[in-house]
């Protein structure tokens, strides 16, 4: 036994590593994107204000657990979602508002399905699909992606919604930026609930379009399209872009359409487009592209990986593109970039 004299032998402690530190930040986003896919879910932004309210008000209206409530807006306030004051109360910020569903920058669909168990379990088994070199969708869910959502129109409510807000945000730029000058009738492919075709036909008075895709999706686009001013210069066509498209457009949009299929389908899609489409036409597609170098493009080479581990697609590169568009009996005319999205179009080769 040691004496009240001996001395106990501490060890001496090692610095923390920078390099531990930076990965343990980067193993917990995972958790920072469950808050934020919370927060979406509970709808706690459509009922908060930039005015302070007190947590158990917004709870009640959420219908959530008071301190547990508690719990995730104070941590939504280190991500600037949310500002804390005295007595537990909280308030939106800027970035806050775009969680609230009528907000015209709104990504709540988005973050409500990026934080849905489809999407979170499915990513949850990349490394399968790296291992593979294909999609795990259907081992994980029983089903393959476009099957599982006929199946579950929960989950294809939210994966569209997603799709929507994406369409909407990301896109907006370089699809309003574009020229459609000398473009009259434009096809919208895959376009989903027609957000982002009210967007462009809103920027372009003198266009006309058809929004098309899967009947379920069409049946509830967004109100502009079918009543308004608008809905005297679009027509809805509900289909399959893998068995036809509607013919006689001049330009084809594909909005983040290409990316979900891989190469086979995606020159069957494309063929379609030029079938269907004036001598004069011209497929867009608008798509966040993979630099051609080795060089940063955080959005594209993670939306990759989801491509993976999803359905098969990719992000592709300008030559990539270039080949697919060949195959299809188009040629690669011209990318006009964006901030994220950029805009590829093919002409008739």
């Amino acid at each position: 036994m040691k004496g009240p004299t001996d001395r106990v032998s501490i060890p001496t402690s090692t610095p923390l590593s920078g390099s531990a530190i930076r990965l343990f930040e980067l193993i917990t986003s995972s958790w920072v994107a469950a808050a934020v896919g919370a927060a979406a879910e509970l709808g706690v932004a459509d009922v908060m204000s930039q005015v302070p309210a007190p947590v158990e008000e917004i709870a009640s209206r959420v219908g959530a657990d008071v301190d547990s409530l508690y719990r995730l807006l104070r941590a939504c306030t280190d991500l600037d979602l949310v500002r804390e004051s005295p007595e537990r109360c909280f308030a939106l910020t800027d970035l806050g508002e775009a969680l609230r569903e009528d907000s015209p920058a709104s990504m709540r669909g988005y973050a409500r399905w990026l934080g849905s168990p489809t999407e979170r379990t499915t990513m949850a088994h990349l490394a399968d699909a790296v291992r593979t070199g294909g999609p795990v969708f259907e081992d994980v869910h029983g089903l393959p992606a476009w099957a599982y959502m006929r199946e579950h129109p929960e989950a294809a409510a939210l994966f569209d919604q997603g799709m929507s807000d994406i369409s909407a945000q990301l896109t907006r730029s370089p699809v309003q930026d574009y020229d459609f000058g000398s473009s009259e009738l434009v096809v919208d492919v895959g376009g989903g609930r027609g957000r982002l075709l009210s967007l462009l036909l809103s920027v372009h008075p003198h266009l006309r379009g058809v929004l098309y895709d899967r009947p379920e999706v069409v049946s509830s686009v967004e109100p502009a399209l079918v009543r308004g001013e608008l809905a005297d210069r679009c027509r809805i066509e509900g289909g399959s872009f893998l068995d036809s498209v509607p013919a006689g457009g001049d330009t084809y949009l594909l909005a983040s359409v290409i990316h979900n299929w891989g190469d086979a389908d995606s020159v069957t899609i494309l063929e379609h487009c030029r079938r269907a489409m004036l001598p004069h036409g011209r497929v867009l597609l608008a798509e966040v592209v993979m630099p051609q170098t080795p060089e940063p493009a955080r959005t594209a080479k993670f939306m990759d990986l989801s491509m993976l581990a999803h359905c098969g697609g990719e992000q592709r590169t300008p030559d990539h593109f270039a080949k697919l568009f060949e195959r299809a009996g188009l040629r690669l005319s011209r990318i006009v970039p964006g901030p994220e999205v950029s805009v590829v179009e093919g002409v008739l080769a």
